[in-house]
């Protein structure tokens, strides 16, 4: 079983096709491992044990029968659990969507089935996707599994967990302000936020959708890549979706090089606040990319400073809008509905009951913001940074092929830590909220661990919209000359497990 989790997708997927491991065997190997370690770290909500030796049952008599085999058919995966999957619940780590079966699949859902990935089952992730560390899910916390005190990051720290327990050698999360890529950080895997629309937002239970985008996590670049062309491309039932070739990131990730590329940093990723373990590995990773032949470039993008704020207007602005439909009436749970209540009061106080402390500061905040004699001041003046960051992108775009910072200013900090301070716990996502604000590609992958703690520390890629094969070229090259230099993959099994 230790040797069957260990191997890559790619390697699964191979040896599958070849015969030398049947998709059954990969599966059991990843449920018992499951079995093993999920009481510790609690990655997952629900686990489809029938469901995925089903899947993996089919896939095995493809094989037999002489058919041609997807390049990840086989391949186990865990899934955020904010992609409706039919048959199996899906809750959103929120009480108010306990135990809801819905009644169709997610179109990422959809693809990944007609892939043959096989669904392991469903990862724990703070409430609506709100929040940095996974300590908002209703359903308690998850573990780092570097150690087990610390958080995974979030919102997605279920699947990011999931990757570094070696419970799944594939996830997927989604990013409104770095779920993706800032678990992917503190837990020393790789995390990719697509371009916005790359991947279809159908079926994903929205939390702000000028900004959530799903995307791919794994623990090597080109797992994440071959994952991110199953899941990508264009969806009719999703109109912010972009009707317009998935870019060619496979390759990009079997040809990674930045000899000759232009390569920015940005001022404002560092400074007040910033980890010195962390700045001192970014560091390092910049004067790798001057080794592999890439130009740096100083960029300066001023309304970067303001983006924490701008997000923190309009992410809440849209979620009071969205959880709006969550009202006690159509479907999860219902709280006073006993005769003696209005619908009024039968919502309120199913809300009450059904909500947890940060989505309601956020619905709050929100509600706030878009209120009548404040629209301007506050989501109006927000919609107006976000133009500045995205201009600043151009701007810099102009000048470079592609930017990198830290993806996050610390390593992973200790669960309840942050718990009283929102303010400190947003500032997890410092690095990655502009490129949400701006809708660009973005990737994090391991760059070392923290001298001080021994933890890990992500470096981030950004690129412009629609040019994600550049983040797959770049962070290639960069994984692969991180492992030669350093001489061992950034990700071993965690002692504490």
């Amino acid at each position: 079983m230790s040797d069957i989790i260990k191997l890559t997708a790619a390697e699964i997927a191979a040896k599958i096709a070849s015969g030398e491991l049947t998709a059954v065997e990969v599966t059991e190997a990843h449920l018992a491992r499951i079995e093993a370690v999920d009481e510790k770290v609690h990655a997952f909500l629900h686990v489809d044990r029938e469901g995925a030796l089903a899947q993996a049952r089919a896939v095995d008599e493809k094989r037999e029968r002489g058919e041609k085999l997807g390049p990840l058919a086989g391949v186990p995966l865990a899934l955020k659990d904010i992609f409706t999957t039919e048959g199996i619940p899906t809750t959103v780590g929120s009480k108010i969507l306990e135990g809801w079966i819905p009644p169709y699949d997610a179109t990422v859902t959809k693809r990944l089935k007609a892939a043959d990935v096989v669904i392991l089952g469903k990862t724990n992730m703070d409430e609506f996707a709100m929040g940095s560390s996974t300590e908002n899910s209703a359903y308690g916390p998850t573990g780092n599994p570097w150690d087990l005190t610390k958080i995974p990051g979030g919102s997605g720290g279920g699947s990011s967990a999931a990757l570094a327990a070696f419970q799944a050698p594939l996830a997927i999360g989604t990013d409104t302000g770095g779920s993706i890529r800032q678990p992917a950080s503190v837990t020393g895997t790789v995390g990719v936020k697509p371009t916005y629309g790359g991947v279809s937002r159908y079926g994903m239970v929205a939390f702000s959708s000028s900004l959530d985008q799903g995307g791919p996590c794994a623990r090597t670049v080109l797992d994440a890549a071959l994952l991110h062309e199953v899941i990508a491309g264009h969806d009719p039932m999703d109109s912010t979706s972009i009707d317009a070739p998935v870019p060619a990131v496979v390759e990009a990730a079997r040809n990674g090089s930045v000899a000759g590329m232009r390569v920015g940093v940005v001022k404002q990723f560092r400074g007040e606040g910033y980890q010195a373990g962390v700045i001192q590995r970014f560091d390092e990773s910049v004067e790798l990319l001057k080794e592999l032949g890439a130009e740096i470039v100083e960029l300066d993008c001023p309304s970067f400073d303001l983006a924490l704020s701008a997000y923190y207007l309009i992410a809440p602005s849209e979620c009071s809008s969205n959880l709006a439909r969550f009202d006690g009436l159509r479907y999860g749970l219902r709280t006073g509905d006993d005769g003696t209540h209005s619908a009024e009061e039968v919502t309120s106080l199913t809300r009450e009951a059904g909500f947890g402390p940060e989505v309601k500061r956020r619905i709050m905040l929100g509600t706030y913001a878009l209120s009548s004699g404040y629209y301007d001041a506050y989501y109006g003046s927000a919609q107006k940074v976000r133009t500045l960051i995205t201009r600043d992108f151009e701007k810099a775009f102009e000048q470079v092929d592609v930017i990198v910072s830290p993806t996050t200013p610390t390593t992973a900090f200790a669960i309840g830590e942050r718990a009283d301070d929102p303010m400190a716990m947003y500032l997890a996502d410092l690095c990655t909220i502009p490129t949400n604000l701006a809708g660009n590609a973005a990737m994090s992958l391991p760059c070392g661990l923290a001298p001080e703690d021994n933890l890990p520390v992500g470096l981030q890629i950004i690129a412009p919209a629609m040019k994600d094969d550049r983040l797959y070229k770049v962070g290639a090259a960069v994984e692969a000359a991180f492992v030669e230099k350093w001489g061992h993959p950034l990700i071993e099994e965690a002692p504490s497990l």
